[in-house]
């Protein structure tokens, strides 16, 4: 009798073993066959803007990294809050959807928009594959030859110039009022739902100015012109038009653009995405260059660092706009 109970007591020890072997190997093998199915990479702006120019970049690279379809979708408005906010709330964290995001997007509408929909810290990041500087950028035939004279009407003729941005309290939007307050002017600023409708806007002549990323000026470099540049250098795509530094504004900033997964996906879900995107990086890099993209491959902790990092930059002006904010 005790002998059977030994054994029994032997035979449940190793069930159990084996149970915990397979619960522990269990996520591994579910995600060595990931992904089996098609991956829906949602662009939060319109076609034809910087997130939508890269991701159709990346989709036929990241065919070929993943082994299965990736298909771009578009879902535009709020500055890409619309996009995020649904994302937040009905993507599943099974790796078969994806999302771009943009700093300091994510950063600047949850703090200062109370029907935002979303946390900045409600994603996984993947990557940020890259970065582009905002452009204050004019038509060619624009009487605004250099900042000096577009600061000159500005200041003369308050609120009266217009310029136009993809989003509000977007990339565009702070640097747009960082401007205002460096320069002592006052514009109406204009949001647009991404860079897409901005370009038509601008040449068609409905607004008086743009600031957009330096792609804008690189593309369309016949029909405008680059007033000033928020880099801290001349960038190569645009040897002649100047930074707002050296025009004597202590100007820097723009667009970090990356993807990210819906919270609580699998760490190898995320590691297996990110190395896909980061090879994907490599292979379009020059192509993105010569738009006046500069790369990026920020991955696991260094992707939230450059979070981290990124809400300090902006922390003055954030906090002004919240307290003018509460003001009204």
């Amino acid at each position: 009798m005790r002998a059977k109970s030994l054994m029994h007591i032997k035979r449940c020890m190793v069930l159990f073993s084996v149970a915990a072997i397979f619960m522990t190997l269990a996520p591994a093998l579910v995600n060595a066959e990931y992904p089996e199915k098609p991956i829906t990479y949602i662009i939060s702006f319109n076609p034809g803007g910087e997130s939508d120019v890269t991701a159709r970049l990346q989709e036929s690279q990241l065919e070929k990294f993943l082994g299965v379809p990736v298909n771009v979708t578009h879902k535009p408005g709020g500055g890409g809050a619309v996009a995020w906010s649904n994302f937040q709330r009905t993507a599943k964290p099974d790796g078969y959807t994806v999302i771009g995001v943009n700093i300091p997007h994510i950063i600047g509408q949850p703090m200062l928009r109370k029907d935002a929909g979303y946390e900045t810290d409600g994603f996984d990041l993947i990557m940020w594959f890259h970065f582009t500087p905002n452009a204050l950028i004019v038509k060619k035939d624009s009487p605004y030859q250099t900042l000096a004279d577009f600061l000159k009407y500005a200041r003369e003729n308050p609120k009266a110039a217009t310029v136009g941005g993809s989003g509000s309290f977007s990339a565009n939007h702070l640097e747009t009022l960082r401007l205002e307050k460096a320069a002592g002017v006052q514009v109406t600023y204009v949001p647009h739902t991404g860079t897409g409708p901005l370009v038509p806007a601008l040449l068609g002549g409905h607004i008086t100015a743009a600031m957009g990323y330096s792609m804008l000026g690189v593309q369309y470099k016949d029909q405008v012109r680059v007033l000033g540049v928020a880099a801290d250098e001349r960038i190569e795509t645009l040897p002649d038009a100047p930074t707002f530094k050296e025009l004597g504004y202590d100007i820097v900033g723009g667009a970090f653009r990356g993807v990210a997964a819906p919270k609580g996906t699998d760490p190898q879900i995320i590691s297996r995405l990110a190395k896909a995107f980061s090879e994907t990086n490599k292979i379009i890099a020059e192509k993105q260059r010569q738009l006046g993209f500069v790369m990026t491959y920020a991955t696991g902790e260094d992707a939230y660092t450059l979070v981290g990092r990124m809400k300090m930059n902006y922390e003055v002006i954030l906090q002004e706009i919240a307290a003018q904010k509460k003001k009204k």
